[in-house]
């Protein structure tokens, strides 16, 4: 098929190597290069791969301009194939492919639409993730489902790992739905909008920690700001300090939350929860942290006397 590329960083340069393996690609559309936190992790050039090809390349924050319809249908594409596209396409765009336009996206839709879906489907401790290639439409993330895999969660699972699992999806997921739009198939699933959610992007406010979560909620956090991401933080004698590895503590543990209570296995315990003052909760066992220094600890070496308290915000 002839088809327009549009994507960015990791997932987009996957698609686009597999794409290029299979079908023709006369043009590529991306987005400028950013400095945002999330948008230099996962970050090989789809610039550098349409360049390698020789393929034109088209820069965009939006795709919405009449450049870029003008392309279109100089070019009458099968289909626009789109993965970490960012931003949304409007119907004069992707209806200038006759078969419209695609998206491969990582959550199980239509759960999880939206930015970030891996981030905040670990912080909300789901069991699952997935991939799922649909059909764009007027509304974001909402189109026709043409393929859905699902992946599961295990209990030590960081972001950085169910990334690794859901992108080696991407590529081969791209190349059947394409094969079977081109088959003539019409009998996509329907997306039900009553059953969507839809995430915003993630910042550093997103990272900060409550001591008044519970143990569990505060552990899923820690899981979800895994290195290579923005850790999650907190302060410690008005010094920000960031969490790199949690777990729930098996005590119960009563008191004010945000107290360094007591030495634990590989760490040292912090009493947390909403029911903290009554010793209804767990703690969170604190095992890895990094200063502002940019140095890593383990908790037991850098809380060497209990007492003091972890806090969300620096004292006044």
């Amino acid at each position: 098929m002839r088809l327009v590329f549009m994507g960015y960083q990791t997932w987009g340069h996957r698609v686009l190597e597999a794409l290029l393996t299979e079908h023709e690609v006369p043009l590529v559309i991306t987005h400028p290069t950013s400095d945002h936190a999330y948008e230099t992790i996962w970050d090989d050039s789809v610039v550098d791969l349409a360049a390698k090809h020789g393929i034109p390349v088209l820069e965009r924050r939006y795709a919405n301009d009449e450049e870029v319809a003008e392309r279109l249908r100089e070019l009458g594409p099968d289909l626009l194939v789109s993965s970490d596209w960012r931003t949304w396409v409007a119907p004069h765009i992707y209806g200038l492919a006759k078969h419209g336009a695609i998206n491969i996206h990582d959550a199980l839709l239509p759960r999880y639409g939206g930015f970030a879906p891996l981030n905040w489907a670990l912080i909300n401790g789901e069991r699952e993730v997935g991939v799922t290639v649909h059909f764009m439409n007027e509304s974001f993330d909402l189109g026709d489902i043409v393929l859905q895999r699902r992946v599961p969660v295990e209990d030590d699972d960081t972001v950085t790992d169910l990334f690794h699992k859901t992108i080696k999806l991407f590529a081969p997921m791209a190349l059947e739905a394409i094969e079977l739009i081109d088959s003539g198939r019409t009998d996509w699933t329907k997306q039900n909008p009553v059953d969507a959610t839809f995430f915003h992007k993630r910042s550093i406010e997103d990272s900060r920690i409550y001591w008044t979560w519970s143990a569990k909620d505060i552990v899923n956090l820690v899981r979800a700001q895994a290195a290579p991401y923005p850790n999650t933080f907190a302060y410690f004698n008005g010094e920000r300090i960031g969490i790199l590895a949690a777990s729930v503590s098996k005590l119960r543990l009563g008191g004010t939350p945000g107290r360094v209570f007591r030495p634990d296995g590989e760490g040292v315990a912090i009493v947390c929860g909403p029911g903290a003052r009554s010793g209804a909760e767990h703690g969170v066992v604190v095992e890895r942290i990094r200063t502002g220094d940019g140095r890593e600890h383990r908790a037991t070496d850098f809380f060497r006397t209990m007492g003091g308290y972890l806090t969300s915000h620096p004292s006044p």
